[in-house]
């Protein structure tokens, strides 16, 4: 039978400002531990700690544009475009723009504060 996700759960997240994120389908809104998929909204000016995670990350920007910076450079995923970051690979998120970013998550098996391994 087909399980319904009736609302996400909003989750506490690092970085040097306020972000939002809604998880839909991940360890804590319905006990999945295969995947995660969560919607971010990052204020503009928003930088996360780096990380070298244990996990793949499929991301969909939908607004905004969100910085990628990895160990090669920098790239900078805009509105309808969409970047894979591969684990053990050591990666870094921000949103400089003005506007911020809004964007989709999927995390492969789900995300987890004991498997993302922020830099201190």
């Amino acid at each position: 039978m087909p399980t319904l996700i009736a609302a996400p759960t909003q989750i506490t997240a690092a970085g040097n400002k306020p972000k939002i994120i809604q998880e839909f389908i991940g360890r804590v809104n319905s006990k999945t531990e295969a995947l995660s998929v969560a919607r971010m909204q990052s204020p503009s000016g928003w930088v996360e700690p780096g990380q070298t995670p244990e996990f793949d990350e499929y991301t969909v920007v939908l607004r905004g544009m969100l910085r990628v910076q990895h160990k090669g450079g920098v790239l900078d995923v805009r509105a309808g475009q969409a970047i894979i970051t591969h684990k053990g690979e050591w990666v870094q998120y921000s949103t400089p723009e003005p506007e911020g970013a809004e964007y989709i998550a999927v995390c492969l098996p789900a995300f987890s504060p004991a498997t993302v391994h922020r830099d201190e």
